[in-house]
Order: C-alpha cells, then sequence, then structure tokens
C-alpha cells in the first residue's frame, strides 16, 4: 500500500471527504468505519468500496482534517485527495493489470512442471517463481491482513494471506526435507491463488471503473482554457484563474468555462450535462448560463458570477460523490454479515481440516488443500460490493435523465413510496398564469384589436396577470400602443387613454364602479370563473368590448405523470394554498386520488406527519423553498426545478427540468436498483453457501470438489460478477 503526503480538500467546517486507497472488502469498511467512530469528535464516519470514498462529519473544534487523516493512515489505509483518486484510477487499473501478468507469467512455468517433482532442476525454478509471486503479488494480501489484525478485526486480505501461505510454507517445507522423505510440493497452488485473485482484482477495478462513469464523465466536462475579455483584447488563460465579475468570450464549439450571465451576443447552448435535455436552448443577454455547457453556435460576451466550488457543477459533483458514498438501510444486513463472515469461514476451514484428517483419517495433504480452499473460496468482497456498485450505478442513470439523488439511501426509499404529496403551484401546474380565453363581446369586435387594447393598458404593469396578457400579446404578434393618462390602482385594474378611448382594463370592481355592464358577457364570465380563471375585463368608452381569462395551466407531463404514479400503486394527493374550487378543478383534470386546499406551509408538514402517523412510506414534491419543512419532514423530499440554483433544494432528489414524469422515472430507477441489490446479496450470500461446503469437500465422493486455485479463482470472480450484474442495470435506462 503506497503511502502519499496528501493536504484535506477543503469542504463545509466540520465535514471533509476523501478517497481512500488500500480497501479490499466489506471487513475493511468496517474496520474504518470503527476505527474512525471511536473518535468522540466524529459524529458520522461513511467509507464506501465501489468508490473508494470517506466521508466524515466533525466537530471542527475539537479535532482537525489532518487529524482525521491520521487516523485513517493508523488504521492501515492511505487518504488521498478526491482529485487525485479520480486521476488515479488509470494508474491503479494498469498496476492491477501487470501484476497479474507478471504472476500468471511466473505461474504457468510452475504449472508446467508439476509432475516433475523428481527433477532437482525443476523443483529449484519452481521454488524460485513462487518465492518470487509470493512476496511480490502477493505482498499487498500481506500488508493489508497485518492491518486489519493489528486493528483487532480480520478481512479477506487474512483469508488469502492464510490460504496462500499455508500452500507456499508447506511446500517450502517438504522441499527442504523437514517433512520426511517424498512429501510432495505444490508451489503451483499458492502461485495461482494468487495469479487468479490478481485477475479478480483487476476485472473488479474495470468493473468499478464503468459503474463509476458518470461521475468520471461530470469531472471530466470542466473547462481548462477560457477567453477573458480585458482591455487589450482577449487571450486565452487557464479557466481556474478566472474570478467572479471577468468577462469571457465564448464561440461556438466552445465549453462555457464558468457560471455566469450573457452580457453580449447569443446563441444556442447544449445544456445536456444539466437538464438530460438534448435539444439546445437558445440564450441572449440577460440570460444565465451555466458551466461545463457548450455552445453550440453564435458568440457569447459572458460575465463571471459563479467560480470554482460555487458552480453549478462543482455541486453537482459534491452531490453525487455524496450520493454514492451514502449507504442504503439495506447496507446494514451486508455490514452484519461481514463482521463475522471472516471468523467463520476460518473456523469452517480449522473444521474441514479436523474433520478430514481426524475423523475419516484422510492423509494430511487431501486436508490441508480442503482447508486451505475454504479459506480462499469465500467472499465478503461480494456482500460488501452488492448495495454501493447497485447505488452507484443507479445514481448514474438518474444524473443522465437530469434527475439529480442526493443521498444514495434515496433510491432504496423511493422505491418503497406509498404516498406521494404533490405541491399545485409549480409543481402540478407552470407555476405561472397564461391566458387562456380571450372572448370579445360580439362579433363586430376584432379579437387583435381586443388584444391590442388590453396588452396596451398592461403594458407599464408589473402585475402577473398583465405580464401574461404582454406574453399572449407577443406570442400572437400583437405589439401593445402606447397609452396616455396611465393609472394603476390596485385591487381594481388599470384606466388609461388610448385611439380617442379611455381604455378600462380591471376586476368586476372596476367595471362596477366605472358604471359599465357586464350583461352580455355574464354567461360565459360563469363559466370561466367555474373552471377556477382568473378574469380581466376591458372596456372602451362606456362599453364593454370583451374578457380575458387567465390561469395556472397544468404542466404537459403532470397528467401522465399523475396516471403513471397510480399505476405504480402510489397514492397521490395535491396540496394547495388555493381556494377549494380550484383545486378541485386542478384535481380533477390531474387525475389525482386527493386534494387539500387553503392549506398553509405549516399545515404541508402537518399532512406529511398524519400520512406516516398512518404507517406509510410518504414522499414529498415541492419547490424545494417554500415547501421546505415538508420535503424535509417526508421520508423522500423531491425538489422540482433546479437549474443553477440546484445546491439550494431542500430535497434529497432534484428534478432538474422541472418535469414531474421525472418523479416517475426516479421511482422507476429506485425500485431498479433496489431489486438489483437484493440480487446481489442472494448471490453473493448463495455463492458463498454453495462454494464453502463444495470447497470442504462435502461432495468429493461424487467425484466434486475444488483445489485451492480455482476455489482462489471462483472467489475472485464472485466479486466481479456482483459488479457485472449492477452495470445491468443500465437497460433500465434504455426502457424509460
Amino acid at each position: 500500500m503506497r503511502e502519499e503526503t496528501v493536504s484535506p480538500l477543503v469542504e463545509p467546517t466540520g465535514e471533509l471527504s476523501f478517497g481512500v486507497r488500500g480497501l479490499h472488502c466489506a471487513s475493511c469498511v468496517n474496520t474504518l468505519e470503527k476505527k474512525l467512530l471511536e473518535n468522540p469528535a466524529i459524529s458520522t464516519a461513511i467509507v464506501n468500496l465501489t468508490a473508494e470514498t470517506g466521508f466524515v462529519r466533525f466537530d471542527s473544534q475539537q479535532l482537525t482534517s489532518s487529524a482525521v487523516f491520521n487516523i485513517v493512515h493508523a488504521a492501515g489505509y492511505t487518504p488521498v485527495e478526491l482529485h487525485v483518486t479520480d486521476k488515479s484510477q488509470d494508474d491503479d487499473l494498469r498496476s492491477q493489470r501487470n501484476w497479474f501478468l507478471f504472476s500468471l507469467a511466473a505461474s504457468l512455468p510452475i504449472m508446467l512442471t508439476m509432475g516433475l517433482h523428481s527433477n532437482h532442476a525443476a523443483m529449484q525454478v519452481s521454488l524460485i517463481l513462487a518465492t518470487a509471486v509470493q512476496f511480490s503479488a502477493g505482498l499487498i494480501f500481506y500488508r493489508g491482513a497485518w492491518s486489519a489484525l493489528k486493528n483487532g478485526s480480520t478481512n479477506m486480505d487474512v483469508l488469502v494471506a492464510l490460504g496462500t501461505s499455508a500452500a507456499y510454507f508447506y511446500s517450502l517445507t517438504a522441499y527442504f526435507g523437514m517433512l520426511g522423505p517424498h512429501r510432495e510440493v505444490f508451489f503451483e497452488t499458492s502461485a495461482m491463488l494468487i495469479a487468479f485473485i490478481r485477475l479478480g482484482k483487476y476485472l473488479e477495478a474495470r468493473a468499478r471503473g464503468k459503474a463509476s462513469e458518470a461521475l468520471k464523465k461530470l469531472v471530466n466536462l470542466q473547462a481548462d482554457k477560457a477567453r477573458l475579455v480585458t482591455e487589450n483584447g482577449e487571450k486565452e488563460v487557464p479557466a481556474s484563474i478566472i474570478r467572479i465579475g471577468d468577462v469571457v468570450l465564448v464561440r461556438a464549439g466552445d465549453i462555457i468555462p464558468v457560471d455566469g450571465e450573457v452580457l453580449e451576443g447569443g446563441g444556442a447552448v447544449n445544456e445536456s450535462m444539466v437538464t438530460g435535455e438534448a435539444l439546445p436552448v437558445l440564450k441572449k443577454p440577460g440570460d444565465m448560463v451555466s458551466g461545463a455547457t457548450v455552445s453550440t453556435n453564435g458568440v457569447m460576451h459572458i460575465r463571471a458570477t459563479r467560480i470554482g466550488e460555487a458552480t453549478l457543477l462543482a455541486q453537482i459533483i459534491k452531490m453525487v460523490r455524496e450520493a454514492q458514498g451514502d449507504k442504503a438501510p439495506i447496507q446494514k444486513f451486508a455490514d452484519t454479515v461481514s463482521a463475522w463472515f471472516v471468523p467463520i469461514v476460518m473456523l469452517l476451514s480449522a473444521v474441514t481440516f479436523v474433520v478430514w484428517y481426524g475423523v475419516y483419517s484422510s492423509d494430511f495433504l487431501t486436508a490441508f488443500r480442503f482447508a486451505i480452499a475454504v479459506l480462499v473460496i469465500a467472499c465478503p468482497c461480494a456482500m460488501g460490493l452488492a448495495t454501493p456498485t447497485a447505488i452507484m450505478v443507479g445514481s448514474g442513470i438518474a444524473l443522465g435523465r437530469g434527475i439529480l439523488v442526493k443521498k444514495g439511501s434515496a433510491l432504496e426509499i423511493i422505491s418503497r413510496l406509498q404516498v406521494l404529496l404533490l405541491d399545485k403551484t409549480g409543481t402540478l401546474t407552470k407555476g405561472t398564469p397564461e391566458m387562456t380565453d380571450l372572448v370579445p363581446v360580439t362579433r363586430n369586435v376584432d379579437p387583435a384589436k381586443l388584444l391590442e387594447c388590453l396588452a396596451t393598458a398592461e403594458a407599464y404593469s408589473t402585475h402577473p396577470l398583465a405580464q401574461a396578457a404582454l406574453a399572449a400579446a407577443q406570442e400572437a404578434g400583437v405589439q401593445p400602443g402606447h397609452a396616455d393618462n396611465f393609472e394603476e390602482r390596485g385591487g381594481f385594474g388599470i384606466t388609461c387613454s388610448y385611439g380617442g378611448f379611455q381604455l378600462a382594463v380591471g376586476n368586476e370592481r372596476l367595471m362596477s364602479e366605472l358604471g359599465i355592464s357586464l350583461a352580455p358577457l355574464a354567461k360565459k364570465a360563469s363559466e370561466l370563473s367555474a373552471a377556477g380563471k382568473s378574469l380581466i375585463y376591458v372596456a372602451a368608452g362606456n362599453a364593454l368590448v370583451g374578457v380575458a381569462a387567465f390561469a395556472d395551466t397544468l404542466r404537459p407531463s403532470s397528467i401522465t405523470a399523475v396516471a403513471e404514479l397510480r399505476r405504480m400503486g402510489i397514492t397521490t394527493c395535491m396540496i394547495t394554498g388555493d381556494h377549494a374550487e380550484v383545486a378541485a378543478i386542478v384535481a380533477k383534470q390531474a387525475g389525482v386520488d386527493t386534494f387539500e386546499a387553503e392549506v398553509m406551509p405549516d399545515r404541508k408538514l402537518e399532512v406529511v406527519k398524519e400520512y406516516q402517523n398512518r404507517g406509510l412510506i410518504v414522499g414529498m414534491v415541492g419547490d424545494g423553498i417554500n415547501d421546505a419543512p415538508a420535503l424535509a419532514q417526508a421520508q423522500i423530499g423531491i425538489a422540482i426545478g433546479g437549474g443553477t440554483d440546484v445546491a439550494k433544494e431542500t430535497g434529497d432528489v432534484v428534478l432538474i427540468r422541472s418535469d414531474l414524469m421525472d418523479a416517475v422515472r426516479a421511482i422507476v430507477i429506485g425500485r431498479a436498483t433496489l431489486f438489483k441489490i437484493k440480487q446481489n446479496l442472494f448471490w453473493a450470500l448463495f455463492y458463498n453457501i454453495l462454494g464453502i461446503p463444495v470447497a470442504a469437500g462435502l461432495l468429493s465422493r461424487y467425484g466434486i470438489y475444488l483445489k485451492p486455485e480455482y476455489a482462489g479463482l471462483a472467489m475472485a470472480f464472485s466479486s466481479v460478477s456482483v459488479v457485472l450484474n449492477s452495470l445491468l442495470l443500465k437497460r433500465v435506462d434504455k426502457n424509460m
């Protein structure tokens, strides 16, 4: 295990995330977490075997980051900065491959000379090669075993070190005649054991690399260079030197180096890394852009507003790392089993030898080989990798869909959801009113002229309905005119002079005050009001000329999403502060099971608790700000809407695209991930339950048994199979 001098990654006070080298199995994870938690200043310690990372929450008044690293060192592991971990993965993979090739090359001549035990020269070559393998490629197992034993625990390295050492040192003493004449040597067993386990480590490292592809892609998205605009023109500089307020030039094909605001120019930007949406988004002056997105056309001058760790990409990378390092509740089962696993296997190995040698009176070598096979076939790694690899792949799939999973445990919990509470405004609906109807009082009134009068009166108002009217006019290609004597009266509406007429645009109270009869449109107005729409009347002079209706309309995907949730057996409940009449209409349109209206923010929290008190697993979907208490109380908080404010969201899951169908997809991914975790744990346990008796020779009377070296190969491939099985989760992405 290579020692390195590192400085801790800068994190918020009291938190530290770092890479860990030297983790070999679930027992290593348990050992390191136990050592960290022995320090009273550390409240949380989470170690992830697949990602090879650690996360610690501690009292910064009592402990420093360097002291945390010292604890990790003392436990026999090497802490490294996270960016060092990312860069070193290729080196580690290359090292694993080279050690496997070396041990295989040294082992093959030993295998070829197995039958030449009477040939002294052949045995000398076997001795030299076996010794070379044992204390070079096999040295890592001795180091790992020593670290574990020193900390009062056992791990996979202990099993491998015991098994290979037993075979090697027995053969060594037999070679020198210390066990009597004609004792058989089997140097090939220890050498091939190490070679096969090294093969497993190499394949496992490759598979782990594929499991963490999503995070690697994020890290690689960061721009290296930027075109800084200065008084003397533009110049290419490292992106790391850009500061807030600097202006950068971005051309077509460039990676945007910072989060910022477009000052000049414009163009289309591919934001798929943020939203998962492949279609480029048009940007114009005043719009915000995110670093690591790609300009597909146009030229833009962008003022930097966020740099470094504050950028959206850096925040997402941090959240993904934390999610992949988090432990799902089901992991507790694997941790409990792993804690007892190695000692039990060592006991079974000893029992195997005693039974064969003492009870069945087999020869020493037969009993000895069966005992070694039991040691090396048992694999705590498979159980240790079962949960984190599935969570890593599942969170990666979600990220590619614009779904940011902020806690790995959320994938398991979301799969068990029974009730989903849906905020209306901004979740089921778009959150901003739109003009849905424009009704002239008679056929003689030109709708375009009516819309022009409405837009003219509303042109200087900041009211949401006024903005919706202007947006409708712009979409229809109608330009507002210039009005005189403009007066806006709160709670009533607007009056102004336009085209020789006195325009009045407002509610029923304004029309009543001006003595304008609403009778010609009374029936239509009643229908629109019954549909939960807000009305603005338009009058010219003393005559009513039309009415406009506005509503916060459902998102296009809301109806489909609610239908899917109900099909999945999840009860849906809409919560809104709107009046009951409006809520009933929206609830019927959306298709939810039930709804609560006129709900204040503190009542939302109570609704969550009421469902939980009934023993139900509750999820809450909201905007992440005014719904924060309810999002925090629910077992799963799903924050809809993200963009550049993604780090502000309260939820465990963030739907960056503000698409409720992504909540459905998150549940689908969660269910698939939990199923894969259970599948991994089943096969890991089944493998050991089946493999240990075979290795112990219980089926030898039927000619079924395992040589120690092949038992080692089986052990190596069990870990690989768990990781590869987790990678099959990627098929879920193709079916969504």
